[in-house]
C-alpha cells in the first residue's frame, strides 16, 4: 500500500480541513462529558428549595432525563444527515432557512454555550474554594458588584437585577476558560485527549460517590425522614401553585442535563459519523440520565430532605440547606468527615473542567459554520495551522469572560435554559419538515419512534416553558430569552446586508 493510501488522525480528512479525529468513544465521551459539570452536585439544593418533598425533586429529574434521550433519539438522524461543523445550527438552516439558523447561532453565541460555559467556570471557582478558602465569593473593591436592572430584558424587580463584578470565584473561572481555549486552540487531538481523559475520571468519581451513598453511606435517619410515605410525597396538594412550583425547579435538572447536543456540532471531525452521532448520543445521553438519577437516590439515602442529619462523625445541613448549594460535597463530608470534602472539591474540578472544555471545543465550530455562511465575522470561518477555528475559540472565550462579570451561577442557567428549549424545540419540528420536504435525502439512521416520541418530546419542551414563564423565579430570564431571540432579527438583516456590501466591493 502507498503511503498516500494512508490516513491518519494527523491528516485532515474532510474537505473543509478539519480533522477527522474523534472515534465513537471519543463521541460519546463528549456527549456525556459536556453533560456532566458541576449541575449534579450543586441544583439539587436549589430545586429541594422549590418543591415541596423528595418525590417532586426525583421527578424532576426523571422528566429531565427522559427530555433528554427523547431529544438525542431525534437528534441522531439529523445528525447522520447531516455531519458538518456547526450541527444544530445546520439542521435548523436546512430544515427552516437561513433566518432560523442565525437565530439560532445569534442566541447560542449570546447565551446558551457562552453562558453554560460561564456558568460552569464560575462553579469551577466556588468548588476550588473549597480548597482555597480565599477565593470567595466576596467581590473586591477595586471592582466592586453593581447591580443592574435591564428593563428591557424582562426585569422589574431589583432582586432580578444582573450583578456585575468581580471576585475571586469569577476571576477563577476566567482564568479556567483562558486555559482550556488554549489546550483547544492547540488542535482536537489535544481537546479530545484532554476531554475522553477527564470524562473517564468524573464518570467512575461520580459513580463511586453515588455507590457510597447507597450503601457506606446509608443514613437511617435521613432514609426515614425522606422516604416515609407522608414525608415522601409531601403535604401540598396538586394544584397549578405546585405544577408552577415544580417548572420551575427544572431549570437545574435541565440545564445538568444540557450540551448533549454538542457532539453535533464537531460532526466534521468524528469517524464515520453515520453510524458514531447517533450511537454516542444515545449512549452519552442514557448514561448520564442513569447516574443522575441514581445520584440523587443517593443524596436522599444520606442526608434529609431539609434540617439537619447525624452522621457518622459530623453534623451536615440537609439538602436544602446544603453550604453554598454543595450537596455533593455535603453527602461526602457526612460519611467521612469534613476532611473527606476536600477530595471530593478535587473531583468536581475535574469535572467543571472537563464539562467546559467540551463545550469549548464544540462550541466555536457552531461560529465557524456562521461564518462561512456570511453570518458572523469571515475570520471565523477559517482553521489555524493546528486545523481548529482559532478566532472563533477566541471570540467565544471573550464574550464567555464578560458573561462571567455579569450573573451568578442559578441567574446564568436560567438565562440558559429557556432559549435552549425554544431552539430544541424547532429543531426538532424540523425533524418533520425535513421529512414531509425532504424524503428523498438518505437518512442512515431514522428516528427511533418517529413521529410519536419526536413530538412527545415537542409538547414536552413547550410544558416546561410555559411554565417557566408562569413562575416568578423564572419568569424575567424567560422573557429575556425570547427577547434576545427576537433581537437577532434585525441583526440577521443588516449582517447580510453589510456582507453583500462586503462582497460587491
Amino acid at each position: 500500500m502507498s503511503s498516500s493510501a494512508v490516513s491518519t488522525d494527523a491528516t485532515p480528512q474532510s474537505g473543509t480541513g478539519f480533522v477527522k479525529a474523534m472515534s465513537l468513544t471519543d463521541a460519546t465521551m463528549l456527549v456525556a462529558g459536556s453533560m456532566i459539570g458541576s449541575g449534579i452536585f450543586i441544583v439539587s439544593a436549589s430545586m429541594a428549595r422549590g418543591v415541596p418533598s423528595p418525590l417532586w425533586l426525583m421527578l424532576a429529574w426523571v422528566l429531565s432525563s427522559v427530555m433528554t434521550v427523547l431529544g438525542a433519539l431525534a437528534y441522531g438522524e439529523l445528525a447522520a444527515m447531516y455531519p458538518r461543523a456547526g450541527g444544530q445550527y445546520v439542521f435548523l438552516r436546512e430544515s427552516m432557512g437561513p433566518l432560523m439558523g442565525f437565530l439560532y447561532g445569534w442566541t447560542f453565541f449570546i447565551v446558551i454555550q457562552t453562558g453554560t460555559i460561564a456558568a460552569v467556570a464560575v462553579a469551577f471557582g466556588r468548588f476550588l474554594g473549597v480548597l482555597f478558602p480565599g477565593i470567595s465569593p466576596d467581590f473586591y473593591t477595586w471592582f466592586p458588584r453593581a447591580d443592574v436592572c435591564v428593563a428591557m430584558l424582562g426585569c422589574t424587580d431589583p432582586a432580578n437585577a444582573i450583578t456585575l463584578g468581580l471576585n475571586p470565584q469569577r476571576l477563577v473561572g476566567l482564568l479556567s476558560v483562558a486555559v482550556l481555549t488554549w489546550v483547544n486552540l492547540r488542535g482536537v487531538r489535544e481537546g479530545k485527549l484532554v476531554q475522553t481523559t477527564l470524562t473517564s475520571i468524573k464518570t467512575l468519581a461520580l459513580a463511586l460517590l453515588i455507590i457510597l451513598g447507597l450503601t457506606v453511606g446509608r443514613n437511617a435517619t435521613a432514609i426515614a425522614a425522606n422516604f416515609s410515605a407522608g414525608n415522601f410525597s409531601g403535604e401540598w396538594t396538586l394544584g397549578y401553585t405546585l405544577v408552577v412550583a415544580f417548572g420551575a425547579a427544572m431549570v437545574g435538572s435541565l440545564f445538568s442535563s444540557d450540551a448533549w447536543n454538542g457532539v453535533t456540532f464537531a460532526a466534521a471531525e468524528v469517524k464515520n459519523p453515520a453510524r458514531n452521532l447517533p450511537l454516542a448520543l444515545v449512549m452519552g445521553t442514557g448514561l448520564v440520565c442513569v447516574l443522575y438519577i441514581l445520584a440523587n437516590l443517593a443524596y436522599l439515602s444520606v442526608l434529609p430532605f431539609g434540617g439537619v442529619a447525624e452522621g457518622a462523625t459530623v453534623v451536615a445541613r440537609g439538602i436544602q440547606h446544603a453550604t453554598q448549594d454543595r450537596v455533593a460535597t455535603a453527602v461526602v463530608e457526612t460519611i467521612f468527615g469534613v476532611s473527606a470534602a476536600t477530595i471530593m472539591a478535587v473531583a468536581i474540578l475535574v469535572s467543571t473542567f472537563g464539562c467546559n472544555n467540551g463545550l469549548i471545543l464544540s462550541g466555536a465550530r457552531v461560529l465557524y459554520a456562521m461564518a462561512g455562511d456570511g453570518l458572523f465575522f469571515r475570520k471565523a470561518g477559517t482553521l489555524n495551522r493546528n486545523n481548529v477555528p482559532a478566532f472563533a475559540l477566541v471570540v467565544q472565550s471573550v464574550w464567555t469572560a464578560l458573561l462571567c462579570l455579569t450573573g451568578t451561577y442559578n441567574q446564568l442557567l436560567n438565562y440558559v435554559i429557556f432559549a435552549a428549549l425554544l431552539f430544541y424545540v424547532f429543531t426538532t419540528v424540523g425533524l418533520f419538515l425535513l421529512r414531509a420536504r425532504r424524503p428523498d435525502l438518505p437518512r442512515p439512521y431514522r428516528a427511533v419512534g418517529y413521529p410519536v416520541l419526536p413530538a412527545l418530546y415537542i409538547l414536552l419542551c413547550c410544558g416546561v416553558m410555559v411554565l417557566l414563564l408562569l413562575s416568578p423565579t423564572t419568569r424575567t430570564e424567560s422573557i429575556s430569552g425570547i427577547v434576545l431571540v427576537l433581537i437577532g432579527i434585525p441583526v440577521f438583516y443588516l449582517w447580510r446586508r453589510a456582507e453583500r456590501l462586503a462582497v460587491a466591493t
